[in-house]
């Protein structure tokens, strides 16, 4: 037990000075969605994603920051670029954002087995080494169960050239796990949970230090 008149206890080897305060801990996260809609089940499912996630990095004090990219919003600077060179400047700020996220979430709807042209010529444009090492957390709706081998057979592939760390457990949510475009499948949600709980180690260590390769 210390009293007033006990000395100044040790503070990161000093004495007589204010105690340590940690600073305030922030994921950035940043979602590419490649919904060519407004309305989109994507968004619904991305929404759950960025509260659960949320929830589970504030009991280790961290924020989450979030942006979102809807690629069908970029308008034809985007869709007419064919290379990064000289590529105009609110969209080369668009590719930077999803560059130095912390985490990306990549979110797609199924279309003819595959991801959405619009996301493919996104990633098209994203440097080749950005993206190395980086957390990245796969989605994708569609319109029946088999639809969910996109997340193996397309997203993961895709990442994998980019040599990014892809979260181990990846979500997908069929037409009939929606009423409209609100989320309503526990399973999908427990999906969703396991998916964060394996990573929320990782993902609070990233807030604080950056990608794990720094």
């Amino acid at each position: 037990m210390t009293s007033a008149s006990d000395p100044p206890a040790l503070i990161g080897g000093r004495t007589g000075h204010a105690p340590f305060q940690e600073e305030a801990r922030t994921l950035r996260v940043v979602v590419v969605n490649g919904s060519p809609s407004e309305k989109s089940k994507t968004v619904g499912l991305v929404d759950v994603m960025l509260q659960t996630l949320t929830s589970a990095l504030a009991v280790h004090d961290i924020a989450v920051e979030h942006t979102r990219i809807d690629v069908y919003r970029l308008g034809p600077t985007f869709t007419g670029a064919v290379e990064r060179e000289g590529i105009a400047p609110e969209i080369e700020d668009t590719l930077r954002r999803a560059e130095e996220a912390d985490l990306l979430i990549a979110a797609t709807p199924v279309f003819r087995g595959s991801y959405t042209g619009l996301f493919k010529h996104f990633f098209d444009l994203v440097d080749q080494y950005a993206l190395a090492n980086k957390p990245v957390f796969l989605a994708a709706t569609g319109g029946g169960d088999h639809h969910a081998l996109v997340l193996e057979h397309a997203l993961r592939p895709l990442f994998g050239f980019f040599q990014s760390m892809t979260l181990p457990v990846a979500v997908f949510a069929s037409a009939g796990d929606f009423d409209g475009t609100t989320l309503l499948s526990p399973r999908v949600y427990g999906r969703i949970e396991m998916a964060v709980d394996d990573m929320g180690d990782i993902l609070a260590l990233v807030a604080t230090h950056g990608k794990p390769a720094d």
